[in-house]
Parts: structure tokens; C-alpha cells; sequence
């Protein structure tokens, strides 16, 4: 039985590059974030990596359960996991009742088909705890947040609300591609940048998320004989998210830069040379950039777990606001 007020929860998620597994504990109360504690990575062995690529589902979902089961043994005070397994042919690879069992604690995990169940898209799933991350911060004007997979994706949130079922409290959505690591040399293709920004996905209204098959034409229509430049995919990148910030309620104090890509400083002196607010990463602002991603899931698993919603219609498009996540008790 989960007690009253705040606890440690944990949560295990995928990596990136070679890291496996990310773990991350926050403490907090569901609603509001009260610390950000201990963080580890367990990385994948070439035996591993071959089976996850490779074999059939069951013996790969093996392999991930034992890697979690394993990192988050390091986690002795946690009360509750969170729990998301790397995809593979768009299914979740892992299970959270085979963690509960072996750990013998309560595993929330699947956050995203109780909101698709109720027409809404599945994600984005950080606007929830980028509210109460900011609120922790003390911030006191609103802030976006922009992670950097291989898709962009923005965040908005006011710290002067409640909570995030408040009126005009977050949204959250799919800005455009984002560009991979790197130093892109010459002039970006413009009129690629162009044809890529004339493409349906920029005309559709937040809240959005870019499927496979719309990221796929947005990479067609900034290429030229096949490929773009790294030059040209940063530029697109930046302008792309600079149309994401028309989209906002009001204009934020800052930008945070999150995820795997956001080390990119050509990236970020574009962001900063186009966006009407200052701009810095995640690590910066002395957040723990790579784990972010298991606080925030670690976050909503309290969120769940206390019967609180973590999608709304501002971030997911969903009708009502929706606690999504399947608890697996042990």
C-alpha cells in the first residue's frame, strides 16, 4: 500500500545510443515534484543488442526485463516504479507484471492506450511533469521545454497555475523533425526548407504528434537526390520549432532544451537567433538532462497511482482529461 504525502518512485526507460536502460528517482506526491534524486544507466551488451534486434519477441522481452529488474534493484527506497520498455516493430518490449513480481512492489507502465482508447493521441506524455518540474524550479512566468529525439517536441507550461488540468495551464505537441548531432558546413538549402514547411503537418493546430509516415514525407521534402545536408536539417529544425512557438498562449521566459539531440550547438545559436525568449539547455538550468525522461515517468507512475490525470485535450487531443497507465501489483 502506497503511503500518504510524497515518496520516492523510480522509473526504467530506454536510453539512448548505446545506453540500455535509464533509471531515475523523483520524490513527490503525485501532484507536486518535491526532489529529483539518484540517477544510473545500464548499457547493452553486443549479445544483448543482438537479441533485441534479432530474436523473437518473447526471448527479447526477457533480455529487458532482467536489465530493468537489475537497475532498479540500485533503487532500495523507492515505493513504485515506472516502467517503459525500448519499442521494436511498434510494440513495447517488457513487462511490468514480470517486474512486480520480481521486485515486489506496484509497476505502472503502458501510459498511452488508455488515452488513445478515448480518441485522444497517445502523447506527447511530458507536459504533466514539465508543470510540476517548473513549479519546482520556482519559476514564476511560463517556461517551453524542447526535446530533441528524432522528433522535435514542444512543451508549454505556466508555473502561476494549480495544476495541469488548470485552464491554460500546459500544452503540448510535435513541432517538426529534429536533426541528428553534428556540424553542418555551407548554406542550408532554402528552398527545401520551404517545401518542407508547406507540408499539411504545419497547417494542422496543436495538439499533434508526428506519425512514421508524416516524419518520412517531411525528411522526402527536405531532400535533394535522396539526401539533405546536416546544415539544411538544422536550419529546418530550428524554423520548425520557431512556427511551433506561434502555437503558444503566450510567449515563455525560456526555452529548455532536452533529449538525446539537444547537445547541438549550431542548433541552439539558430534556436536563440529565431525564438523570442532565451534559450539554454537542460543541463544548464542544472536539471539532470539524461535522466529527465525516467523522472518524468516516474512522476506520472505517482500520478496514476494517486488516480490523477496525466494527458488532457490541450496535449493529447484527448476528450477529458485521462489517467492512463496499467498498475501491475506484485
Amino acid at each position: 500500500m502506497l503511503q500518504a504525502g510524497a515518496v520516492w518512485a523510480v522509473a526504467v526507460v530506454p536510453g539512448s545510443g548505446p545506453e540500455g536502460l535509464v533509471a531515475a528517482m523523483v520524490q513527490s506526491d503525485g501532484a507536486n515534484l518535491h526532489a529529483l534524486g539518484r540517477h544510473s544507466v545500464r548499457g547493452w551488451s553486443a549479445g544483448e543488442l543482438a537479441v533485441l534486434r534479432s530474436a523473437p519477441p518473447e526471448a527479447a522481452a526477457e533480455v529487458v526485463e532482467t536489465a530493468a529488474a537489475e537497475l532498479l534493484s540500485g533503487f532500495p527506497e523507492a515505493e513504485i516504479i515506472g516502467f517503459r520498455g525500448p519499442m521494436r516493430a511498434g510494440a513495447e518490449l517488457g513487462s511490468g507484471a514480470v517486474l512486480a513480481d520480481v521486485l515486489g512492489l506496484s509497476v505502472v507502465s503502458d501510459f498511452r492506450s488508455s488515452d488513445r482508447a478515448l480518441g485522444g493521441q497517445g502523447g506527447p506524455l511530458s507536459p504533466f511533469f514539465h508543470h510540476a518540474l517548473v513549479r519546482f524550479m520556482g519559476a514564476t512566468a511560463p517556461i517551453a521545454f524542447l526535446t530533441l529525439g528524432n522528433r522535435a517536441a514542444l512543451s508549454w507550461v505556466d508555473p502561476c497555475t494549480r495544476g495541469p488540468e488548470a485552464p491554460g495551464a500546459c500544452m503540448g505537441f510535435d513541432a517538426g523533425p529534429a536533426a541528428p548531432l553534428g556540424k553542418g558546413s555551407g548554406q542550408p538549402d532554402r528552398a527545401a526548407i520551404a517545401r518542407m514547411l508547406a507540408q499539411p503537418f504545419f497547417l494542422r493546430m496543436p495538439p499533434k504528434v508526428l506519425t512514421d509516415a508524416t516524419l518520412a514525407a517531411l525528411a522526402g521534402a527536405l531532400a535533394r537526390r535522396g539526401r539533405s545536408s546536416l546544415a539544411t536539417r538544422i536550419e529546418a529544425t530550428a524554423e520548425a520549432v520557431a512556427r511551433g512557438f506561434e502555437h503558444f498562449p503566450a510567449p515563455p521566459a525560456r526555452l529548455l532544451v532536452a533529449g538525446a539531440r539537444r547537445a547541438n550547438p549550431m542548433l541552439l545559436a539558430r534556436l536563440r537567433a529565431l525564438l523570442p525568449c532565451a534559450v539554454a539547455t537542460v543541463d544548464d538550468a542544472g536539471l539532470p538532462g539524461d535522466a529527465l525522461s525516467a523522472a518524468a515517468c516516474a512522476h506520472l507512475a505517482l500520478r496514476v497511482a494517486r488516480g490523477l490525470p496525466t494527458t488532457g485535450p490541450a496535449t493529447t487531443g484527448v476528450a477529458a482529461f485521462v489517467g492512463g497507465g496499467q498498475i501491475d501489483r506484485p
